[in-house]
C-alpha cells in the first residue's frame, strides 16, 4: 500500500469523529501555540531592551566623579567634584581602548522663545559628545570645536523642545532662543533619540558650547569638571578594556593607594544591557519550557485516543488483514493518523501562536519578532510527539491475531 492510500485512509478515519480529532489536537495546539508567542514576545523583548541601550550610545562608559560625606551620611556618586578637565584630556590621550570622551556639564532651565517657553535639560559639552551618543542632526548644522574654543553663544535643540517651542512642524533654524536671558542662535535640531529604558525623554534636551555653559548658565570650578564624561569606547569588546584602563589611569591621577576606593565611579552601560537581555532570555526560556510541558501531555491524550481508537476499531483492523493487509500497513496507518493529528495540531498552533503574539506585544508596545527556525522545530517537535506516543497503539493494532479481531464484538 502506498504512503497516499495509507495517509487517505487516515484522514478519512480521523473526520469520522471530527470533535473528538480536534479536542485530540488541543493539547499539541495549546503547546506549539505557547511555545510560539513565548519565545516571539522574549526575542521581542530582548530586542527592545538592545534598542533601548543602543539609543544611549555605542559602547557607552560613563564616569561619575566621587562621593561628599558630611556628618556620617554620603552624598552619592556625583555629589564631590573629582574629576578634572586634565583628566578628561589624559583620558583621550593615554587610554588607546577609547575612541572618543566628551564632557557633559547639566542643569535645568526655562528657555524662551518669541512666543513660549519651555523647562528643559541644558548640558554643555562638545562635538564628540554625539558621536559617542550616534546622535545624528536631523536638521541644521551641529556646532563645532571652534565654536567650543570660541565660547559661541549656539545652540541645538532636541526633537520635543523644537515641538513645544515652535511647532511640530516648524523649522527653527536661525532662530534665536533665550536660556537665563542670554541669546542663543538655534544652528541644528538632532534626530529624534525616545525614551530611555527608564522612560526619560532624550529628545527634551538642548545642547551649547561646554565653554559657554561655564561662562553663561553655570559658572565653572576652575580645573574641576562639573559634570560627567562620556566615554565611547573602540568596539563592544574594547568597551571592558577601556573600563580598567580609565581606572588604574585615574587611580594613578588621584594617587589612590591601594586598597582604598575610587574617589569616581565608572559605569559599562554595556554590562547592563547583557545583564537585561540574559534575564530576559532565562523567562523566555523558563515559559518554553512550561509551553514545551503542553506538548507532551498532548503527546498523551494522542496515544489515550489512539488506543480507544485500536479498540473500537478491533473487526475493521481483522477484516483488513483477512484481505491482505499486512502488519506494517496496519502499523503505517495509524502510525499516519497520529501523525496526522499532532502536525495539524502544530500548524494550528503556529497560526495561535502568532496571531496572540501580535496581540500581547501590541498591549505592551512590544516589537514581536518570529524565528522561522523556531517555527520549524515547534512544528517538527509535535511532529515527533505524534510519532511517539502513536507508536505504542500503532504496534498493538499490528499484532491482533485476524482471527479474534474478527470475532471481537
Amino acid at each position: 500500500m502506498s504512503l497516499l492510500q495509507t495517509f487517505r485512509i487516515a484522514v478519512r478515519a480521523l473526520l469520522r469523529n471530527k470533535m473528538r480529532s480536534l479536542l485530540t489536537m488541543l493539547g499539541v495546539v495549546i503547546g506549539v501555540g505557547a511555545v510560539i508567542a513565548m519565545v516571539a514576545i522574549g526575542e521581542g523583548a530582548k530586542a527592545r531592551v538592545e534598542a533601548s541601550f543602543a539609543s544611549m550610545g555605542a559602547n557607552l562608559l560613563i564616569i561619575l566623579p566621587g562621593t561628599s560625606t558630611s556628618g556620617g551620611a554620603h552624598g552619592g556618586f556625583g555629589s564631590q567634584p573629582t574629576l578634572t578637565w586634565a583628566d578628561l584630556r589624559a583620558i583621550r590621550a593615554e587610554c588607546s581602548a577609547v575612541r572618543r570622551a566628551a564632557a557633559a556639564l547639566r542643569a535645568n532651565a526655562q528657555v524662551i522663545s518669541d512666543e513660549q517657553n519651555w523647562t528643559t535639560s541644558i548640558t554643555g559639552t562638545s562635538p564628540d559628545y554625539f558621536s559617542i551618543r550616534a546622535w545624528s542632526v536631523a536638521r541644521g548644522v551641529q556646532f563645532t570645536d571652534t565654536d567650543v574654543e570660541g565660547g559661541a553663544k549656539v545652540v541645538s535643540l532636541g526633537q520635543t523642545v523644537v515641538e513645544k517651542l515652535f511647532g511640530a512642524s516648524a523649522d527653527p533654524i536661525g532662530q534665536t532662543v533665550r536660556i537665563k536671558g542670554v541669546p542663543f542662535v538655534v544652528v541644528s535640531v538632532l534626530a529624534k533619540k525616545g525614551q530611555s529604558p527608564t522612560g526619560q525623554d532624550y529628545d527634551d534636551a538642548v545642547f551649547i558650547p561646554q565653554t559657554t555653559y561655564m561662562a553663561k548658565i553655570q559658572g565653572g570650578m576652575a580645573q574641576y569638571l562639573a559634570g560627567v564624561i562620556f566615554v565611547g569606547a573602540n568596539s563592544a569588546d574594547d568597551t571592558a578594556r577601556a573600563q580598567r584602563q580609565i581606572t588604574g589611569l585615574l587611580r594613578d591621577r588621584h594617587r589612590i593607594a591601594l586598597g582604598v576606593d575610587d574617589d569616581f565611579s565608572v559605569r559599562n552601560l554595556t554590562e547592563m544591557a547583557s545583564a537585561q537581555q540574559e534575564g530576559t532570555k532565562t523567562l523566555t526560556t523558563l515559559l518554553a519550557s512550561i509551553a514545551a510541558v503542553s506538548l507532551l501531555v498532548g503527546g498523551i491524550g494522542i496515544m489515550n485516543i489512539m488506543l480507544v481508537s485500536v479498540t473500537e476499531r478491533t473487526r475493521e483492523i481483522g477484516l483488513r488483514m483477512a484481505v491482505g493487509a499486512r502488519p506494517q500497513d496496519i502499523l503505517a496507518q495509524f502510525l499516519v493518523e497520529a501523525l496526522t493529528l499532532s502536525v495539524a495540531g502544530g500548524v494550528i498552533g503556529v497560526g495561535l501562536g502568532l496571531l496572540a503574539a501580535s496581540r500581547l506585544a501590541a498591549q505592551f508596545g512590544w516589537p514581536t519578532l518570529v524565528q522561522p527556525d523556531i517555527i520549524g522545530i515547534a512544528v517538527g517537535f509535535s511532529a515527533l510527539v505524534g510519532v511517539v506516543f502513536g507508536a505504542y497503539p500503532a504496534r498493538k493494532a499490528s499484532q491482533l491475531d485476524p482471527i479474534e479481531a474478527l470475532r471481537y464484538e
